[in-house]
């Protein structure tokens, strides 16, 4: 009887992994890929349907274009995993059964116990949620005035931050929409933790775009008007997005398997592997241990190298071979911010920091290339007017 293999998740590393098994099994187990939405989600061009809608069709890819005939799907939520009786509980209370399970689920959006943010501000972990802030932008648009302009709020100034203000400020130029937008950041400038020559090109093209940048003082408290910065700055705005954190999903809370205690992310071995030899987990779902201190960065690079290394992997657990270890290498940092871009130590590039043509390039290509990685050469064509 051939072993079980489940996947969780449609992310990056869930997508990634489904079609590196395939390739390596060749039909050697039975292979059931679980996810919540029925597509995959370019998530790191998700931003692009805050100024425009009509680009879902392009970044989001049904799961029948990238799986193998034989390979089973079921759209459902995972409940629990239940790592004794080796068994995937769903919402409906129905159960897959496992021999090895791989998961990449991804992670839910941090509000860091911060009163009324939860409950007030959009997030941007989804392709709904990225369409329920162009509706929401559009409709606080309508209701301003060039006297009265909307206030927008975006809480965090990390990736997600900072491109989502892009795509709105852009979305305003374009409709000559009487929008203001604000960029909180509770450490001490853009894109924390990174290289200066980095931030520096990140703020100048934010304040270009007439992004009020506002660093320093972290959001203490939301209501449904206004978000208090700090011990006395208070911000009013019609739309608030908060884009601060990740932790880890509800399912994987309560599972038998060592997490981090503060943010509910599953430990695994360079391997992937858990403390269950049976259960292999990567992605952000993932605390992935790595040479040295920190464990690989919860980024759509790391999980698309990652996924590659995992279903291969996979294939060799199911024939009891010695497993392979992965190490992350960055191949530098691309961000968008509207229709121009800023790259940062980039392999193979002699220069540091730049943007312009080249920068905005290589953001496309990025994102293609990973289309035509699962979906292949037809779908990235067709994505890359828009990227």
């Amino acid at each position: 009887m051939s072993d079980k293999v489940v996947v969780l998740g449609a992310g990056y590393a869930g997508a990634g992994a489904i079609k590196s098994l395939e390739d390596e099994l060749n039909g050697e187990a039975d292979v059931t890929w679980i996810s919540d939405t029925d597509y995959h989600l370019v998530l790191h061009e998700s931003h692009r349907c805050i100024r425009d809608p009509t680009i879902q069709d392009k970044i989001s890819i049904p799961v029948h274009e990238i799986k193998e005939p034989t390979t089973k799907f079921v759209q459902a939520t995972v409940a629990d995993i239940d790592t004794d009786d080796r068994e995937v509980v769903l919402d409906d209370d129905s159960t897959v059964d496992y021999d090895y399970l791989l998961v990449g689920i991804g992670s839910q959006t941090a509000f860091f116990g911060i009163d009324g943010l939860e409950e007030h501000a959009h997030t941007l972990k989804s392709l709904g949620d990225a369409l329920g802030i162009h509706d929401a932008v559009q409709q606080a648009a309508r209701e301003a005035s060039q006297s009265d302009p909307a206030q927008v709020v975006v809480g965090g100034a990390g990736l997600s931050g900072i491109q989502a203000s892009g795509e709105i400020a852009k979305f305003r130029d374009e409709h000559r929409a009487p929008i203001d937008i604000h960029l909180v950041e509770g450490l001490d400038d853009v894109f924390p933790g990174n290289d200066p020559e980095l931030q520096g090109a990140l703020r100048k093209r934010l304040e270009a775009r007439d992004v009020n940048i506002m660093c320093g003082d972290f959001i203490g408290e939301v209501d449904e008007e206004t978000v208090y910065i700090g011990d006395e700055e208070e911000l009013d705005y019609d739309v608030l997005i908060w884009t601060g954190g990740i932790t880890g999903r509800d399912c994987v809370r309560d599972v038998d398997l060592e997490k981090d205690e503060r943010n509910h992310r599953i430990h695994s071995e360079g391997d992937f592997q858990t403390e269950d030899d049976r259960v292999f987990a990567i992605g952000d779902c993932a605390l992935i241990e790595q040479p040295g201190d920190q464990p690989a960065p919860p980024t759509a690079q790391a999980a698309w190298q990652a996924a590659e290394v995992a279903g291969e992997n996979l294939a060799r657990a199911v024939r009891s071979q010695p497993l392979k270890t992965w190490t992350h290498k960055d191949k530098g940092t691309v961000i968008s911010v509207g229709d121009e871009a800023v790259a940062h130590d980039v392999k193979g590039v002699p220069i540091d920091t730049f943007g312009g043509l080249p920068a905005e390039l290589l953001k496309k290509g990025i994102a293609t290339n990973w289309i035509n990685d699962v979906a292949g050469l037809g779908r990235a064509l067709k994505a890359w007017p828009d990227m």
